[in-house]
């Protein structure tokens, strides 16, 4: 770590930085030889979705900030609350009969409905998140709530939060509805008959032995909550879990402003202070809507890395984290193409300029060069006029346009084809529409036809763009814009499309030329 860098670090704007002098603030003395733990939360009663993984990317953006900062030890831990009773089934899982007969069961017992040998539908989804954090090299320490009440590790936070019942019920009581508090009680009983977590009042009989009474189908039960006889309430148990883990810095969505406030009283009750952090916004659906694990209306890792690479996603996650931003499949290709960008501004910037850079977040400093030559917009188009799936046909068209390249020497470039094969069968093959083209976009057309013909099929993509530009100016479009849709209207059936100067160069004058004689023969193409 140079001491440049360590500068920049602690000046820099940044948001990860931001947030780790939030660290800094809190020990002013330093750690005292302790690691400082980040947490973040996952839980697993419905299918993953990118929405979940945000915070983990995140939080170890803030980490690895703050490790530029200082030398300080520090750890991350996922923790997935699988203890949690399963309220109602999510939609689409497999085996809904039996999913439902184990309602309100924690979700480390209830069984694996997908059949992949996993022990529970919670080891399932846990095993999801797992391999989303291996898949990008984080380094992180994954605990289960259910290996933590069950081994004991929570019991002494258990014994404090009895001790102080009172206390506690005094934070929440005044959250919530009238009837709710008639039956609310911070900790849930996990009954000895049918394990399923119980919401019922309860009697505190003995702190030290964690024992409590309550009454279950008209049975007065004493019973321990100590080694897996309970959990809490999730607030209650946030809480619990920053002390008995001894959390420094956890971040939550905007969401859970007043949980966080509600949890933090309770942990200075239990005589713990409450982890640093700060409230995200909230990732959107392509309708606007809040995403919900339980509706599935985000996108999954899965979808995701198949229509885009690893990187484009930990990019997306870091922009602007307090603002409210969409994740449906339409923001991929942007998220793409803007990721390389600021991969290739890098190398050359100043260090305060590359801290800045969220490609120096997305790789935690180590930094890739930029080897991508053509956009990623360039290739969905490309497979557009090209009607193929092809890769040979398409790496054919990529060549002229970048000699040097080969999917030997540009993996990232092939596997970006392979991206782009997959975006465009899936959700632009069945929109494409080329419509005719008016008198005058017709006339456009043809002088553009005759420019053309008269450059060299080599020509490189600003000769070519000039061109382009001087057919614009020559007819009389309201702008330039006005000229470019039309030709992606009518050559490419798209309402947007690429720079068409490097369209040109890639796909061909000669193929960019029969293009424009289909189009000036009134010919369209429905779903092309």
């Amino acid at each position: 770590m140079t001491n440049e860098l360590r500068e920049a670090a602690r000046v820099s704007k940044a948001w990860p930085y931001e947030e780790a002098r939030k660290l800094l603030k809190r020990y002013p003395e330093g750690p005292g030889g302790r690691a400082v733990l980040f947490e973040t939360g996952y839980g697993p009663s419905g299918l993953p979705h990118l929405g979940t993984f945000q915070e983990v990317a995140r939080t170890l953006m803030v980490k690895h900030a703050l490790s530029e900062m200082v030398d300080w030890p520090s750890r991350l831990i996922a923790f997935s609350d699988d203890m949690d009773g399963m309220r109602k089934v999510p939609p689409g899982v497999p085996h809904q009969d039996m999913m439902h007969e184990h309602l309100d069961q924690p979700l480390s017992r209830v069984p694996d409905p997908f059949g992949c040998g996993h022990e529970s539908y919670a080891a399932h989804n846990n095993g999801l998140l797992r391999q989303f954090l291996d898949r990008f090299g984080f380094e992180y320490e994954f605990l289960a709530s259910s290996d933590c009440y069950r081994s004991g590790r929570f019991d002494e936070a258990l014994k404090a939060v009895l001790r102080q019942y009172d206390a506690i019920m005094g934070v929440m009581l005044p959250t919530l509805r009238e009837e709710r508090r008639n039956t609310y009680s911070p900790v849930l009983p996990i009954s000895p008959t049918n394990g399923r977590v119980l919401q019922v009042p309860v009697e505190v009989i003995d702190p030290e032995a964690g024992l409590i009474a309550f009454e279950n189908e008209g049975e007065r039960i004493e019973q321990s909550i100590l080694s897996g006889g309970a959990k809490l309430q999730w607030k209650v148990d946030w809480a619990m879990r920053w002390v008995a883990l001894g959390v420094d810095y956890e971040m939550s969505g905007k969401d859970l402003i007043d949980s966080v406030v509600q949890s933090s009283k309770i942990a200075r009750i239990l005589g713990a202070r409450a982890p640093e952090g700060f409230n995200y916004e909230m990732f959107l659906d392509e309708n606007g809507e809040k995403i919900s694990k339980t509706r599935g209306n985000g996108v999954t890792i899965d979808e995701w890395l198949t229509y885009a690479p690893e990187e484009s996603l930990a990019f997306y996650i870091y922009r602007d984290p307090k603002k409210a931003k969409q994740l449906s499949f339409a923001v991929i290709p942007k998220a793409v193409d803007e990721y390389y960008q600021f991969l290739g501004q890098y190398t050359d910037q100043p260090i305060d300029k590359k801290l800045g850079n969220p490609v120096h977040h997305v790789h935690a400093g180590q930094v890739p060069p930029a080897r991508m030559p053509i956009s990623f917009a360039l290739l969905l188009n490309l497979v557009a006029v090209a009607s193929t799936d092809d890769k040979a046909l398409l790496w054919g068209f990529v060549r002229r346009y970048c000699p040097e390249a080969s999917p030997e020497s540009h993996p990232e470039l092939d596997a970006l084809l392979d991206h782009a094969l997959a975006y465009f069968r899936d959700f632009i093959a069945d929109s494409l529409r080329r419509r005719p083209p008016t008198e005058m976009e017709a006339e456009a057309l043809r002088e553009l036809d005759a420019r053309l013909s008269a450059l060299q099929e080599d020509s490189d993509s600003e000769t070519i763009q000039t061109e382009v530009y001087e057919v614009g100016k020559a007819h009389p479009f309201v702008s330039l814009r006005d000229w470019f849709k039309a030709l992606y209207e009518t050559l490419l059936g798209t309402a947007q499309g690429p720079r068409m100067g490097s369209f040109i160069a890639l796909y061909g004058i000669a193929n960019t030329r029969k293009l424009i004689a289909e189009a000036l023969e009134g010919r369209t193409t429905e779903g092309a």
